[in-house]
């Protein structure tokens, strides 16, 4: 019996699908699933309150921007009561947060998995950010309960909610997997992607209105008209369309941006990570 070196199993470019093939992340459906939910157990394992602290993050923020910028220096809430016009901001915003911080660190942290076996790496940052929409379902929940106490009642508009939830993963998705692939070449990135974030906060309207005079700039921010969308499906106000708009095209271009650049660099992953 003649024994050679070559392979007994040749994987080559034909046989793995590189890039955002729909096919191959439907195959592998079961697989985000199981990722999503141990995403969901391992954030609050071994703490003493538990998924609490889906209710108390957001709460305590609010309690805070209530006094400070509430009562202190006196922004105005558009006619709704300060604390529900924070919560309505930073429910979206706290989501938008924690997704693109998660899933910017998800391939570093999951290195193990993805030396071991081929799967789309796709679906380990988007099972981060599909693991923060269990939290913010339960915020959500607290909205309710605190706008039925401020007597602010229920409206039509929240139809469109599922609209603007859609809008809101997709760009936390497009940013986070951006930064999930910078991540794995440049390690400052998990460094700098927490005071990137604080910075980004204080660039959206979550704890104050849009300003007219700089209404312009801050439209091209695509947190803006989502953040604002939130808000006229919460409390029934009118939509500001164009810029609901302006963000959803731009948040297209950042998903469509991301995807090309992670496929382009995902084939390098397990030998770099």
């Amino acid at each position: 019996m003649e024994i050679t070196d070559e392979p007994l199993v040749v994987v080559d470019a034909d046989q793995i699908s590189i890039g955002l093939n729909p096919k191959e992340l439907w195959a592998h459906r079961e697989l985000l699933y199981f990722l999503t939910w141990r995403d969901v157990k391992v954030r609050y394992k071994q703490t003493l309150l538990g998924a609490m602290w889906a209710l108390l993050q957001p709460l305590l923020l609010m309690l805070i921007f209530t006094f400070v910028f509430g009562r202190l220096v006196g922004v105005k809430s558009e006619g709704v009561p300060y604390p529900l016009f924070a919560f309505a901001g930073l429910l979206p915003w706290m989501f938008f947060a924690n997704a693109v911080t998660n899933s910017g660190n998800s391939l570093v942290s999951n290195s193990n998995l993805i030396k071991k076996v081929y799967f789309p790496r796709i679906i380990i940052p988007t099972a981060s950010v599909a693991a923060g929409l269990v939290e913010l379902g339960i915020g959500f929940l607290l909205l309710i309960v605190l706008m039925f106490y401020y007597g602010v009642g229920l409206h039509l508009s929240l139809l469109l909610l599922p609209l603007l939830l859609i809008l809101l993963t997709l760009l936390a998705l497009g940013v986070g997997m951006w930064m999930s692939a910078l991540n794995v070449k440049y390690r400052d990135v998990r460094y700098a992607l927490p005071f990137l974030i604080q910075l980004w906060l204080f660039a959206s309207p979550v704890i104050y209105p849009v300003p007219g005079r700089w209404r312009w700039l801050m439209a091209l921010n695509p947190m803006t008209g989502i953040v604002q969308g939130f808000r006229s499906a919460f409390f029934g106000r009118p939509f500001d369309w164009s810029t609901l708009g302006l963000s959803a095209v731009i948040t297209l271009m950042i998903l469509v941006f991301s995807t090309f650049t992670f496929s382009r660099v995902e084939r390098s992953f397990a030998d770099v990570i």
